[in-house]
């Protein structure tokens, strides 16, 4: 699993990176999310960061990259816990 945290101060900006990384897996909560872990995705990632947004960010902006490996531990608390597990409804 990956998680991709950002901090963009210009809203239009933010907007346009939200859109581009949404592409790639879930949020979690504002401007943190979660991809699967594809080392093909998050190679393009990371090509597209230093080849296309590196020159849009400023000194204010941050991207940070969290690759968890399978043996990381994950809490779930409140509705986190619900992520996980498969709901089906039949009517």
């Amino acid at each position: 699993m990956v998680i991709i945290s950002y901090d963009i101060a210009s809203d239009k900006k933010r907007a346009k990176f939200n859109r581009y990384i949404r592409k790639f897996g879930h949020m979690l909560q504002y401007s943190v999310y979660e991809i699967e872990n594809s080392e093909r995705i998050l190679n393009n990632i990371v090509t597209d960061l230093n080849n296309k947004w590196f020159k849009q960010f400023d000194q204010t902006d941050s991207v940070y990259i969290f690759q968890l490996s399978e043996t990381c531990k994950i809490q779930k608390f409140g509705y986190a816990r619900n992520e996980d597990s498969e709901l089906l409804i039949v009517k």
